[in-house]
């Protein structure tokens, strides 16, 4: 049997529409809602249908406003006394979530909802079901996310510090004939990298690899200044690789006294081949600054590279190197283009550089 509520007069529909519409809880406009569609003879099944809500809620909000009227509609949860989720308690589930359960007297080092009820409940005194948590973590934002893999840098803080501050004071006080460039290299591998993606339910998108996977190296270098993209390509990962790209800067920016490169401490950026090339036949000079150990955050470049795996390597289609790589090159020339263009929105003379790439 359908629920029902009593007739109501059109005075009082107009009442109810009013407080429908004036209320700032969404869920009371939601009861208010119910009872005037089930006064306009709408069945329990079209209520729930239009109001995007279930069909026991339509009959429990008839029930209710059949027993005790209007008032039966306001949330009763207000006579459980003040609400738990309060500032105080979000502000150290905030704290907890951020840390690891391991930091707390756990042994799984990952949080669960059950986990997070009891640890509250010894920070605060305050018990909650893990519905309730379910809430609170959305009240701040949390959410379930893949924890990035990453290596502690083995200086002191202040010593990374140190260094941190004085790459920056030199992209602050770079003179005006000198360039600034963030410099790494990046692998292009054929067996495509998976990556998360948007599916319908019951879908499982599949990723078709070559098996036999394929790799090419790029070398770039990101102007700290205008966000252009120099790079060079290669079948190998080495030394050769890296003064290929030191060559392409010393064509790119010819007029430039000094070429700073900021990059990390990889094995090919230290051989005796690098020490021959950073003082070119006309006098000019590179000066290698390197960042403190396993700090790739801190390297500009990386986004640029993070970037271009979204939106090209992973979970590609490519069936050929060639085809890949062609990709490749579209991609970041098509952000140069992009990148120079913004960059010289505000000026009276547009000149984009010519974007080169050397294989």
């Amino acid at each position: 049997m359908e629920a029902i509520v009593p007739e109501l007069a059109p005075r009082y529909k107009r009442r109810l529409k009013r407080l429908a519409k004036n209320t700032t809880d969404h869920k009371l406009a939601t009861r208010y809602l119910i009872v005037l569609n089930l006064a306009e003879a709408r069945s329990a099944t079209d209520t729930a249908q239009s109001l995007g809500v279930s069909r026991s809620t339509v009959y429990r909000v008839a029930s209710r406003f059949r027993e005790c009227g209007e008032v039966g509609l306001i949330d009763r949860r207000e006579e459980n006394g003040p609400d738990k989720l309060n500032e105080r308690y979000l502000a150290i589930l905030s704290d907890v979530v951020e840390s690891s359960p391991l930091e707390h007297g756990w042994t799984r080092p990952t949080w669960t909802r059950e986990m997070l009820v009891e640890t509250m409940t010894r920070k605060t005194g305050t018990t909650v079901h893990a519905s309730t948590m379910s809430r609170a973590l959305g009240r701040i934002g949390a959410r379930r996310g893949r924890p990035k893999p990453t290596v502690e840098c083995p200086w002191s803080k202040r010593a990374k510090n140190k260094r941190l501050r004085e790459l920056e004071r030199l992209r602050e006080t770079l003179p005006a004939d000198e360039v600034l460039v963030y410099e790494d290299e990046v692998d292009v591998h054929l067996n495509p990298k998976i990556g998360l993606d948007w599916m319908v339910k019951g879908q499982q998108k599949e990723v078709v690899t070559p098996g036999q996977n394929q790799k090419r190296y790029l070398a770039g270098a990101l102007d700290a200044e205008t966000g252009e993209l120099i790079w060079v390509e290669s079948n190998h990962k080495n030394s050769m690789l890296f003064i290929q790209l030191l060559w392409e800067l010393h064509l790119r920016y010819p007029d430039a006294k000094k070429i700073h490169v900021i990059l990390d401490n990889y094995s090919i950026h230290h051989t005796e081949q690098v020490k021959r090339t950073l003082v070119t036949a006309d006098g000019r000079q590179f000066m290698l600054h390197f960042l403190p150990p396993y700090c790739p955050d801190n390297n500009k470049i990386e986004r640029m590279w993070q970037d271009l795996h979204a939106n090209v390597t992973r979970n590609h289609h490519c069936s050929t190197m060639e085809e890949l790589m062609r990709s490749t090159r579209n991609y970041l020339q098509r952000r140069n283009k992009e990148t120079l263009a913004a960059s010289n929105s505000n000026s009276d003379t547009v000149a984009v550089p010519q974007l080169r790439s050397v294989i």
